[in-house]
């Protein structure tokens, strides 16, 4: 694990060891009573929980708390009790329905604002949070009850207008720098907790085997211990210590399994043994429920060990009630993902007591949570789900709104609600775009490029925020903006312009103002579009690569490339993709990622700005075929996980075999 002080990192070594005997039980406060050992394991299940070494508990539980939270509990009605562990959207909802239903947690997805309007202020932001803060504080229940509001702050506070958008996971992973990261998670508490909210929905914990999935630049590395690192690095971040003006909740997510799926094919099938499911795919849950995270999301995918199917995550208990409340200790809060219920054989998006009995405590149905509550009541009153079930999660909810002082001081008391200021840390963001980029080839030391040159700027990309940005930026896809939805920052485009000078930079986004003996050099800025979940995959069998989902951009670079000008190639991607055909058309090739707001520091790296130099490394491995598999195996390796080139150790590629040209995957 890890603690932080006074800005530095260190890292403590430590083992667990397969318990022996029955499973530990987690203290469900003293309204319920420690909840019996569900009987019934099948033999797999028992196989799989097994599987799994104990954690030691985190020793946070306070007697005195949950004698307070039993008695709240014990005077409750039922009906105040399914309000609790019901998340609906702020798109749904008003706040009068928050008092009347006795609701203990809202969300809103990417897309949703306050009035609808992306162009929210801060204070419309918080005055709306406070709204909904105190409809929940004037019910008729004889304790009342605080309630939290999650948003999907993944990097940076990236659904507000005006907040520093940070670079995506994959960058973040690229720079292995779990101080940093730790700065950012502080940063972003400080923008969550300048609109009134207190629970992000971060961070992704997936080790993603496979760079097809279209949520893969949410993974910080295929290697499980640097994802635990940088994970547990960013919930330290984000929680503080649960209680300051600028410490929100976290949620390591989505557990489990997410980024394993068959050929990456989102909420899919991950196929593994239970012995991989821990050590690649839960490594990060050991670390960042040592850090105190309060709440963990679950995954849509599903898993199968063994040729055994378990189905979908939601409905798992061996693996949610057995593995993640027992057998590690978890005490907090499990909360399901956006309608994901639905998924799980037998049940609709409004109707689900096998998730309930799996052992999910919140319930994220953000249109149909009138029906979920009545249908939840009337499974309780005929017995499909126990009451015992209702009491944990209601503990447990209570139990993370005591630890964050909720119940003491409302999140509007905060000294950053309101404050626009606090959206914003842009000298961070840059940091972090400069230690995230990655240079796979400079041939004949074409960076950098010093000040004074004449530059040729191509691709529409080059003066996109979007582009730049990626999913998760603004809207839930990252699609449907454009410029003006970033108040701040700088394109790289700017960002040239800023470091060489405005009469040397030439933007010509088709290519068409090129000339040879005109321009000393080229910059040639290609992107995927943005993408989040499910629109962002590429399905096998199709074959993956830059140039074969955009062909205009290879179209660009054979346009300005090989006319002995020097070219320096820029890719912004969500993903490690083939791009060999296009690497050999550059004479540099620097792989971004999705930077967030503040591309234009990718210009100070070009120009050596203040010595800077390419210190970041792939966090995952390049592939060199167009039909990459499960895990990029050596054989299908470009670039392995850890290469990156630098001024300081400078090296010739050369020209690269090209992959086969193939229209669909053998």
């Amino acid at each position: 694990m890890m603690q932080f002080g006074n800005g530095r990192v260190v890292l403590v070594k430590f083992k667990y060891v397969l318990a022996a005997g029955a499973l530990a039980t987690v203290l469900a406060g003293a309204a319920s009573g420690k909840i019996a050992n569900p009987a019934g394991w099948s033999a797999d299940e028992a196989k799989a929980i097994a599987a799994w070494p104990a954690r030691k508990a985190t020793g946070k539980i306070d007697p005195a708390i949950e004698i307070r939270i039993a008695k709240i509990v014990k005077g409750m009605t039922l009906e105040q009790k399914i309000g609790q562990i019901t998340q609906p959207s702020i798109l749904s909802i008003t706040p009068d329905q928050v008092r009347k239903h006795y609701i203990g947690t809202i969300l809103n997805g990417g897309g949703a604002w306050p009035a609808m309007n992306k162009h929210a202020s801060v204070k419309d932001w918080a005055n709306l949070a406070d709204q909904f803060a105190k409809a929940a504080m004037s019910t008729d229940m004889k304790v009342k009850i605080p309630l939290i509001w999650g948003i999907d702050a993944v990097h940076g506070n990236n659904n507000v207008h005006g907040a520093t958008i940070f670079p995506h996971n994959i960058g973040l992973g690229a720079t292995r720098d779990p101080n940093l990261v730790y700065r950012i998670g502080r940063a972003t508490a400080k923008q969550v907790r300048a609109t009134g909210l207190g629970w992000a929905f971060a961070p992704t914990l997936a080790v993603v085997q496979n760079q097809r999935w279209g949520r893969a630049y949410e993974g910080y590395s295929s290697d499980p211990a640097q994802v635990a690192l940088l994970g547990t690095a960013l919930v330290r971040g984000l929680q503080g210590t649960l209680k300051g003006d600028g410490d929100v909740l976290a949620s390591a997510k989505h557990y489990l399994g997410d980024g394993g799926t068959l050929n990456g094919v989102d909420q899919g099938e991950t196929r593994t043994s239970a012995r991989d499911l821990v050590n690649v795919h839960g490594r990060g849950y050991y670390s960042t429920l040592d850090a105190n995270v309060q709440t963990v999301m679950i995954s849509y995918s599903s898993w199968t060990m063994d040729g055994v199917p378990f189905g979908k995550m939601h409905g798992n208990r061996a693996l949610i009630d057995g593995v993640l409340k027992r057998k590690l200790n978890f005490d907090g809060i499990v909360v399901s993902d956006w309608n994901a219920i639905e998924q799980v054989p037998g049940c609709k998006v409004d109707h689900c007591p096998a998730a309930i009995n799996a052992g999910i405590d919140v319930f994220m149905v953000p249109e149909k949570w009138e029906s979920f509550i009545a249908n939840t009541v009337a499974d309780v009153k005929e017995g499909r789900v126990p009451m015992a079930r209702i009491d944990d999660a209601v503990t447990r909810i209570l139990r993370v709104k005591f630890r964050t002082g909720l119940f003491d001081r409302p999140i509007s008391a905060g000294r950053f609600t309101g404050q626009a200021s606090a959206l914003e840390n842009r000298a961070l963001a840059q940091e972090a775009v400069r230690k995230s980029a990655v240079l796979l080839k400079n041939d004949k030391a074409t960076l950098p490029l010093k000040p004074g040159k004449r530059v040729l700027v191509v691709g529409a990309a080059a003066d996109s925020f979007p582009m730049q940005a990626g999913g998760w930026s603004v809207t839930w896809q990252g699609d449907e903006i454009n410029n003006g939805d970033f108040p701040t920052g700088e394109t790289v485009l700017t960002g040239l312009r800023r470091v060489y000078g405005a009469g040397n930079v030439t933007f010509s986004a088709d290519g068409s103002a090129f000339a040879p003996g005109k321009f000393d050099a080229v910059i040639a800025v290609i992107a995927e579009s943005p993408h989040a979940e499910m629109k962002g995959d590429v399905r096998w069998p199709a074959p993956i690569g830059q140039s074969l989902q955009y062909p205009a951009d290879l179209a660009l670079l054979d346009k300005v490339g090989g006319k002995g000008v020097p070219l320096v190639t820029l890719l912004y991607s969500g993903r490690t993709t083939y791009t060999t055909d296009l690497i050999n058309r550059s004479d540099a090739f620097v792989a971004a990622f999705l930077p967030g707001s503040e591309a234009g520091a990718l210009a100070d790296l070009f120009a050596a700005t203040r010595g800077y130099d390419f210190t970041g490394r792939l966090s995952f491995a390049w592939p060199s075929t167009t039909c990459p598999t499960n895990g990029y195996p050596a054989a299908e390796q470009l670039f392995a996980r850890g290469f990156g080139l630098s001024y300081a150790k400078a090296r010739q590629t050369g020209h690269l075999v090209e992959s086969a040209n193939l229209t669909a995957c053998p």
